[in-house]
């Protein structure tokens, strides 16, 4: 999954209907375009291309007092806001999105009622114990990953990799629990 295709359909959700610069702003001020993919370029090749795709509709603006061309504004359709919490439920929930999938479902995750959120962090720190577990399943008792050369080094990075992911996975999960943000459903 790319991050933009998640990060525009939730621009585009959240402000119901808007052009693409409108959507390239909002996030720029998320500051979107330092942590994910989400350039100028990318966003309007994602509103055309899901356009395409009957994710979004188009609406053709009149042209501004200056002489510009008309702008188009979109806007989801139902297929889109499926694909878009369908979208979000996937990176939430999985134990291995790039970085930046996740920060945009985490940045996003307020679109979900607060027990879907949950029940999908739960999902992603079980998978990431179940993946933790499967890494040492095979490893004889005692085994010190410092003698195995580089294959110890992968394997050490693999354990630490599940077990922060767990980590930060679980407090996230006890902040919703606690009721940290205001969700969709409140």
């Amino acid at each position: 999954m790319k991050p933009v295709r998640l990060l525009v359909l939730g621009a585009l959700r959240r402000r119901g209907r808007a052009h693409g610069y409108q959507v390239r702003s909002d996030l720029e001020s998320w500051g979107a375009h330092e942590w994910s993919t989400a350039t100028s370029g990318s966003v309007y090749h994602a509103l055309k291309s899901m356009a395409g795709q009957g994710l979004l509709v188009t609406h053709e603006t009149v042209a501004s007092e200056a002489g510009g061309p008309p702008r188009i504004e979109y806007e989801l359709t139902p297929r889109g806001e499926r694909e878009y919490l369908a979208l979000l439920g996937q990176a939430l929930a999985d134990r291995e999105p790039s970085l930046d999938v996740l920060g945009a479902a985490i940045g996003l995750i307020e679109d979900l009622p607060r027990e879907r959120a949950l029940e999908l962090l739960r999902r992603r720190a079980r998978a990431m114990r179940e993946w933790r577990a499967s890494i040492t399943a095979y490893l004889p008792e005692g085994t010190d990953l410092a003698t195995w050369g580089p294959v110890g080094e992968v394997l050490s990075l693999w354990l630490s990799t599940a077990d922060a992911g767990a980590q930060w996975t679980d407090r996230m999960i006890r902040r919703l629990e606690e009721g940290a943000f205001t969700m969709a459903d409140e």
